[in-house]
């Protein structure tokens, strides 16, 4: 982090501006908006300039700058077209200890601008570090599209009842609860409709069935494949909610670190021959923490219920009658296919898809693999990595021909994604000259040959 972000109160205090072109109009605006005494020095107005002029109060020398004029400040920007006067600035403010902003000059710089979001009381600050300040503009624009003006009037009846809500809750945790349910809930969308008196009482509401003993809820998250970016906006807003993560082998670390800071992480993934929890202990620990009052994020990779025993594990959450969610995740053999750039129906050649476990049992697979031959369907294995020689030989010996196509993606949207191609005769031999590692998918049938053409991400 090239820069820290801070929120620093200007109200009545003493800024300097060198500069009052265009470029020093729009820093005013930022420094007459919150309030500070600001005094420019210049020789010249621009014409924006002398309309904020004439309906700001402000100081203006109608000079170039000179030594001293930074005396009493304490905070500097300097916006002038003249490199010399800004370094002069600049050393100035250093000898001083003021923190002093030149603009593009972020070599000049002990602060920067952000691009802002201004929901005030509520302001989102976004900088590139003076990097890309395009960029930073870019994200505030999407920013802005996510939050209605009216957020500013969540802000301020929050600010109101800040004390109400802090004496309601004995503990950091438990004001937490109740201000993610004011935040979340029906209290907030009350205000955004401009309804204020019925928020009032559903805030009183609130506050009142508070006093009962608290019970917690489990969010059952699908976390998708592996790209953080494929998660949904739901299953974020839960797990940042979240006091306790549960997590997968599967789910990528960059995922887990978005849940909240504070939040306890717990790792219960299991892989071939070594399970870190039993899955009848997840379960268990689930209702535990969940009757200790605990919001609880049940991480699993690509679609819990899409061989994610997620069934399994809110069925004792629903018998001990501990309120859930449960959020859906793209499932591996969707998100394989598309970043493998093979779909898994096609009008020319296949028109159904089967998902089917490839995860073996005493080094058996139990299938009717009789169902499995049609040539318009799509087969999609899951865990059958060490399962695919006895994948592929099942299938010739009941029908499919040797030369039916096959893929196998291995680490599917990751940075690290590859993909292998073959036949059932050959994908064999690939497999063990490539020697790829789980995660892995594998695809069988005619549409794997259409990866050559739509094939759009990863390298190998």
């Amino acid at each position: 982090m090239d820069f820290l972000p801070i929120n620093l109160r200007l109200r009545d205090q003493p800024v300097v501006l060198i500069g009052a072109g265009v470029v020093a109009a729009r820093k005013a605006r930022f420094l007459l908006g919150a309030g500070a005494q600001l005094t420019v020095v210049a020789p010249e107005q621009d014409s924006q300039f002398r309309a904020l002029a004439e309906t700001h109060e402000l100081v203006w020398h109608a000079r170039e700058y000179a030594p001293g004029d930074l005396g009493g400040a304490i905070m500097v920007i300097a916006a002038t077209p003249d490199r010399e006067v800004n370094a002069a600035v600049y050393a100035e403010a250093k000898s001083r200890g003021i923190p002093v902003n030149v603009v593009d000059s972020p070599n000049l710089c002990s602060f920067i601008f952000p691009a802002i979001v201004d929901r005030s009381p509520l302001t989102v600050a976004i900088s590139s570090s003076g990097a890309s300040p395009v960029l930073a503009r870019s994200v505030r624009s999407r920013i802005e599209a996510m939050l209605p003006a009216a957020t500013a009037d969540i802000a301020r009846f929050a600010r109101l009842h800040r004390d109400r809500i802090r004496a309601a809750g004995d503990t950091e945790d438990e004001r937490r609860h109740i201000w993610e349910q004011v935040i979340d809930g029906p209290v907030a969308q009350l205000i955004l409709s401009n309804r204020w008196q019925a928020a009032e009482q559903a805030l009183a509401e609130l506050l009142e069935s508070h006093r009962t003993s608290p019970v917690g809820e489990v969010y059952l998250i699908g976390a998708g494949p592996g790209d953080p970016e494929l998660m949904t906006f739901k299953a974020l807003r839960l797990l940042q909610r979240a006091d306790i993560v549960l997590h997968d082998r599967l789910v990528n670390p960059d995922i887990v670190a978005m849940a909240r800071r504070d939040a306890d992480k717990l790792y219960v993934g299991k892989q071939r021959s070594d399970h870190s929890v039993p899955q009848d202990r997840i379960n268990e620990l689930l209702v535990e923490l969940a009757q200790q009052g605990n919001r609880v994020a049940r991480l699993k990779g690509g679609d819990p219920f899409v061989f994610g025993r997620g069934g399994e594990e809110i069925e004792l959450l629903a018998q001990e009658k501990i309120p859930f969610q449960v959020v859906p995740g793209i499932t591996a053999g969707n998100a394989a296919a598309c970043y493998a750039g093979i779909p898994l129906t096609h009008r020319d050649y296949a028109q159904s898809v089967r998902f089917v476990t490839g995860h073996t049992k005493d080094g058996k697979l139990q299938h009717r693999w009789e169902e499995f031959l049609s040539e318009t369907e799509t087969l999609v294995f899951y865990m059958g990595l060490v399962g695919l020689p006895i994948i592929c030989r099942e299938l010739i010996a009941h029908g499919r021909p040797g030369d039916t196509a096959v893929a196998l993606i291995e680490r599917a949207t990751l940075p690290s994604q590859r993909l292998l191609t073959g036949t059932l005769g050959t994908i064999e031999s690939l497999v063990e000259s490539a020697s790829p590692q789980a995660p892995t998918l594998i695809i069988v049938g005619k549409v794997v040959d259409l990866a050559d053409r739509l094939r759009w991400y990863g390298s190998g």
